[in-house]
């Protein structure tokens, strides 16, 4: 199966992403890797990446396994979406210490600032976060007006 997974109301894998449009949703499980959410309010167009670590170190054959080509590579299939330019904002959740070694302790907060520090560069405003903390969430994008539910055990949903 391919990094994009293009259907309505897709659930997404670990380093996978899919793009949706207006009335679909996106939804994704996360514990220390990071979801970023993309969304076009305008064009009601969006994506969502599972990111599983910062840096891919070079080209790879699973983009949106790696924040560094996750981002791009999501963004370019949402621009092949519409004949108008996009107008993109994200928010992104995730990034959660999961692991207690001290070898994977940072790999959340590492996550989260790749995507921070990448989406800088590219000039898409982060407008809502919810992370880091030491559970798991579910997330989910709703295409038809960009809202972001954020779900974990126990607690009552959060809407971004």
């Amino acid at each position: 199966m391919s990094d994009l997974q293009r259907a309505a109301h897709a659930s997404i894998r670990m380093g996978k992403m899919n793009i949706a449009s207006d009335g679909e949703e996106l939804r994704t499980l996360l514990g220390s890797c990071v979801g970023l959410a993309l969304y076009d309010r305008w064009q009601k167009v969006g994506g969502l990446a599972h990111i599983v670590l910062p840096d891919a170190h070079g080209p790879t054959a699973t983009p949106g396994k790696f924040a560094d080509t996750a981002i791009p590579e999501l963004i370019r299939q949402l621009a092949q979406m519409t004949s108008r330019k996009l107008c993109l904002t994200a928010k992104i959740a995730g990034g959660a210490n999961m692991f207690k070694t001290t070898a994977a302790k940072n790999i959340g907060l590492l996550n989260i600032e790749a995507c921070e520090n990448i989406l800088r560069e590219l000039r898409v405003p982060i407008i809502a976060r919810h992370c880091g903390g030491g559970q798991g969430r579910r997330m989910t994008l709703k295409t038809a007006d960009g809202k972001v539910v954020i779900e974990i055990v126990g607690q009552m949903p959060v809407e971004l």
